[in-house]
């Protein structure tokens, strides 16, 4: 069981087909501006409890807590489910430890079109509550499952899925590789460490490895910023296959 805390959250939740919501807790006050939420549950037959303002805020791991709090059961998500549905485009985090990251992550991919999050080795785990919050209910939109990294790699390779690294040493520039026709999928994106990167022998595993151009001063993007400039690349690049 993890919390899911705020309205619009709780609302992805409620309609998503992989989680299961088993209890709300609402103030007076909340109930009465989510009449929908409150309908919503109702609909699913959900229980939900009245609380006080200083009971949602002992729930709460915001500042200014919302007054919706939902108890949900975490999706049983695969490796080999997701690979097994042929996903054309895939993020592999590996011992990605920040939680805001890793939920902006989550929401930029699918954003982008991506079929799955995967957190390998020692990622943050994806209901931590920052990750939950920073996903913006995109946690409750496709699978993000947990994965040993040699084992992810393994299987990627066994199902076909290129996997391309970036690093700021890599040895092609992403743009010049988009315009090869290389990205074209399926391609999994691997993201490493906010602080370290990728480990040598984890980068060396990829079939690519690929750096962003840096224009300014900047020594190099955050990481959700640098997957958000993949993923949509990426995701450009498949369009442009796929039109006629």
């Amino acid at each position: 069981m993890f919390l899911v805390e705020g309205p619009h959250a709780v609302a992805e939740a409620l309609a998503s087909a992989r989680h299961q919501v088993v209890e709300l807790f609402v103030t007076a006050g909340a109930a009465e501006r989510e009449a929908d939420l409150m309908r919503a549950a109702a609909a699913g037959d959900i229980p939900v409890s009245l609380v006080t303002d200083r009971v949602a805020a002992s729930l709460s791991d915001t500042v200014t807590p919302q007054g919706v709090v939902a108890v949900a059961r975490m999706a049983a998500d695969s490796l080999d489910v997701v690979l097994a549905a042929n996903p054309r485009l895939l993020v592999v985090l590996v011992d990605v430890a920040d939680p805001g990251n890793v939920g902006t992550v989550i929401r930029t991919a699918d954003a982008a079109g991506a079929d799955a999050v995967v957190l390998a080795g020692h990622s943050v785990d994806p209901h931590n509550p920052k990750v939950v919050r920073a996903s913006a209910g995109s946690l409750f939109h496709l699978p993000v499952p947990r994965a040993d990294t040699a084992d992810t790699l393994s299987a990627l390779q066994r199902h076909g899925v290129q996997v391309v690294a970036t690093a700021l040493d890599g040895s092609a520039e992403l743009f010049e590789v988009a315009a090869t026709g290389r990205l074209r999928g399926p391609v999994a994106w691997l993201l490493g460490n906010e602080a370290h990167g990728l480990a040598s022998d984890v980068a060396a595993a990829a079939d690519l490895t690929v750096r962003i151009p840096i224009h300014g001063q900047a020594e190099s993007l955050n990481l959700a910023a640098a997957a958000a400039v993949c993923l949509y690349v990426t995701a450009h690049a498949a369009a442009v296959r796929t039109t006629p």
